[in-house]
């Protein structure tokens, strides 16, 4: 049998061949020090269960508490950015996109799919703040129009899931107009009497909260979630003023009246359903109470 270690002119050392690092991913630390397995992590909603912190998760994971089975139609799923503004800062936009396909896996900063949530179509487009920051840029703009579309035309309750730290520079102007575009399009889903629930997730920032967040006929939140247009330090800089303490939560903006409530992610999906059963003034289901 080969011995675990050998010995050399500095002492004994372990094989080089012989060494079991321990697989990256297997644990996960919170912000406040908790560490939990991540296969339990998963389990648990990706919730730590000891302090109860949120962990950031993406389309993926959203698609898989909320849609039955996980078995969903994913819309535009080849939908890609251009860069018609040639933009280049330290690096050129299209190889950022690029590199950001190749780290994420995805096309662009937004999922859009619809699927059976506890029986019932749902139309749900989530965004993933891997992708660039969860930047707004045409694309995301654009799948979040053509999903309201769709909701539109089959008659299907639309949910948001907002994760994102605002508007995409690399295209400037391009990705101003969508927050108007997206706009419009949640009016039109509104004269159809569609419901719209829009879940403000962390974080939420910048054009996506001056846009499509806060037009939710329901806006709900995670707990601890940063929502707002500018972060706390630039408004602490702008103003010169202390900021009130939990300034920018989901907490504090559920007390100053701009959130209808805040779920705990295990209970998302039942809560989802729950508003989208009573907006429609249907029997409430057995699986949303």
């Amino acid at each position: 049998m080969a011995a675990w270690f050998k010995r050399t002119e500095k002492g004994i050392q372990t094989a080089t061949e012989e060494k079991k690092d321990t697989p990256k991913g297997l644990w996960y630390k919170s912000p406040t020090g908790k560490i939990v397995e991540s296969e339990e992590l998963a389990k648990n909603f990706y919730v730590s269960p000891e302090d109860d912190y949120h962990v950031r998760i993406g389309s993926k994971e959203y698609f898989q508490i909320l849609f039955d089975d996980n078995k969903f139609k994913e819309l535009d799923a080849k939908l890609s950015s251009k860069d018609p503004l040639k933009f280049e800062d330290t690096k050129k936009y299209t190889d950022r996109l690029k590199a950001a396909q190749k780290k994420t896996g995805l096309k662009d900063a937004v999922r859009t799919a619809v699927g059976k949530s506890l029986g019932k179509d749902l139309v749900i487009a989530a965004m993933d703040f891997s992708f660039i920051g969860g930047s707004m840029g045409s694309v995301v703009g654009e799948k979040i129009a053509r999903a309201i579309d769709y909701a539109i035309k089959n008659k299907i309750p639309f949910l948001m899931i907002s994760k994102s730290g605002g508007a995409r520079m690399m295209e400037a102007a391009l990705s101003l107009m969508q927050l108007a575009k997206t706009s419009a399009k949640l009016a039109q889903l509104a004269e159809a009497k569609i419901p719209y629930i829009s879940l403000c997730t962390d974080p939420t920032t910048g054009g996506t909260t001056a846009s499509y967040a806060m037009l939710g006929d329901i806006n709900i939140a995670e707990p601890g979630a940063l929502i707002g247009f500018a972060g706390p330090r630039i408004v602490k800089d702008t103003t010169g003023k202390e900021l009130p303490e939990g300034f920018q939560t989901s907490e504090f903006l559920k007390e100053h009246g701009f959130l209808d409530f805040i779920t705990h992610r295990s209970n998302l999906k039942k809560k989802v359903n729950l508003y989208l059963d009573l907006i429609q003034n249907n029997p409430i289901r057995e699986e949303a109470k």
